[in-house]
């Protein structure tokens, strides 16, 4: 059985700078939700609301367990993140032509978002179990490219091409920190490029090609660019002080697709401008800056991955979302962290955070 630590040493442990970075940025995105939803789709806000709850209970529960003990399951909570993936393949619900959700009643679950939390455990395992001091090699590779590889396959069957995308730097970022040789390092990137004609031939839907052609050139098909030319009209026209908040026009004409899911920023860059954009990528920087320093100070080498893995997690899906919105990297549909509505992403986010924190409380235990 798993053991724990009592509540009363959990709060005299507690890290208060992780919790108060993390509250600040669910502050802000409660309050650009309220802007997005508050006149046409009000229960959206009531739904955050729940999710956020759920997920505080969960960053709570992953925190009071020893994470060495969560170490020793992490093929087995990684097996059961594969095992949610295969039946969405199969009974998911479809939207918008992907079948990515599990359908809950009033509200539908996103296993991907999970999953990016246990291959990060299950690389974190392989690392810590394998130092190899001396350099990994490609025998050292097998099977942590084997742990991202097989999600990413589910992941992108769905088809959904950002979460695929996301585990697959969330890999290549841990795996550069874990000692590889630079033949071994080389070869890799002489992989990917070599691999990204069939991907992009084969791999990749109509419509997925269509967003980054649009992106490359948007008099290709002025369509599919239209939904990102929105979103960047909405952070132009927020200048340096922004509209105020309520008085964004791009969400009041309804101009702006998936607000409150892929564009929020667009939300708040148009209400806030340019020092309200400043103040939530300090908010980011801050927590992920953060997070590498718990990392610097955790006792074993599964702490330090995992909070290298969560603090990747959380710099590129800001990096990614906030990209699609300014118009620097092509549309696709991925989520920005606390921010953006949706329960998968949030309690995803909120695991990860909860993982951090059990490494923080314990790195003077031990």
């Amino acid at each position: 059985m798993l053991k724990t630590i009592s509540w009363r040493k959990l709060r005299f442990r507690f890290d208060w700078t992780l919790t108060v970075a993390m509250l600040g940025v669910v502050s802000l995105g409660l309050l650009n939700l309220w802007s997005a939803v508050r006149e046409r789709q009000f229960q959206l806000f009531a739904q955050q609301i729940t999710w956020l709850a759920a997920g505080a209970l969960i960053f709570l529960l992953v925190a009071s367990f020893d994470y060495r003990r969560i170490a020793r399951l992490g093929y087995v909570f990684y097996g059961i993140g594969v095992a949610l993936l295969v039946p969405v393949l199969l009974i998911g619900r479809v939207t918008g032509g992907a079948r990515r959700w599990f359908d809950l009643g009033p509200m539908h679950g996103q296993p991907s978002e999970l999953m990016k939390v246990m291959m990060i455990v299950a690389v974190a395992k392989y690392i810590n179990d394998t130092p190899a001091l001396e350099g990994r090699t490609f025998r050292h590779l097998l099977l942590p490219v084997a742990l991202a590889g097989l999600p990413m396959l589910l992941i992108a069957a769905q088809p959904d091409l950002g979460t695929a995308l996301i585990i697959a730097l969330i890999f290549v970022t841990i795996m550069l920190t874990a000692r590889l040789k630079l033949r071994t390092l080389g070869a890799i990137v002489a992989m990917g490029l070599l691999a990204a004609a069939p991907v992009w031939e084969y791999a990749l839907r109509d419509y997925q090609r269509n967003r980054i052609l649009a992106f490359i050139n948007p008099a290709l098909d002025p369509a599919t660019a239209w939904q990102p030319r929105q979103a960047m009209n909405a952070v132009g026209s927020g200048r340096f002080i922004g509209k105020g908040f309520l008085h964004g026009t791009q969400i009041r004409l309804r101009s702006l697709p998936a607000l409150w899911t892929d564009f929020p920023f667009a939300v708040w860059a148009e209400e806030w401008g340019f020092l309200g954009c400043l103040a939530v990528l300090l908010a980011y920087s801050f927590l992920i800056l953060w997070t590498l320093k718990i990392a610097r100070e955790a006792r074993d080498r599964f702490g330090i991955t995992v909070c290298v893995g969560c603090a990747a997690m959380l710099f590129w899906q800001v990096t990614v979302n906030i990209g699609m919105v300014t118009g620097v990297l092509p549309v696709v549909g991925v989520t920005l962290p606390l921010i953006s509505y949706g329960g998968s992403s949030v309690v995803a986010v909120m695991m990860a955070l909860g993982l951090v924190m059990n490494v923080s409380v314990r790195r003077f235990a031990y």
